[in-house]
């Protein structure tokens, strides 16, 4: 089952690295949906890589519970940094005040506020 996930997940994203360039080509542009499947397809490959099973494995034990509960926090920290880094390279500014694109710094305060709060409220199911 693992070899079946690994090659549909690659021929998935191969498709769509393939349309995405076309329409690269043909177009000029890079289309939003291209880059939303083709997180979608990597997503899945790396699943299918790491557990062999699109849906996740089944039945997890402890090193699978462990490696997932460290993966989802430096994975967190990743996706803060680089919507910080996003948020200043886009906007082309290094002061929060000439920051125009206010949904987008919405979402970057939004990264330092989710964990915290939800380790609050996680934690009170066990006091």
């Amino acid at each position: 089952m693992k070899k079946v996930s690994i090659i549909a997940s690659s021929i998935l994203l191969f498709f769509v690295i393939c349309f995405g360039g076309y329409k690269w080509l043909i177009a000029g542009e890079i289309d939003g949906n291209i880059i939303f499947a083709g997180s979608i397809a990597i997503a899945y490959l790396f699943n299918s890589l790491t557990w062999g099973d699109p849906r996740g494995k089944e039945k997890k034990d402890e090193l699978d519970l462990h490696i997932m509960a460290q993966s989802a926090k430096i994975a967190y920290v990743v996706l803060m940094i680089l919507s910080a880094a996003i948020l200043f390279v886009s906007e082309g500014v290094y002061e929060l005040k000439d920051i125009k694109n206010i949904p987008l710094l919405l979402v970057v305060c939004l990264t330092f506020i989710v964990w915290p709060v939800t380790e609050f409220f996680y934690s009170r199911k066990y006091k």
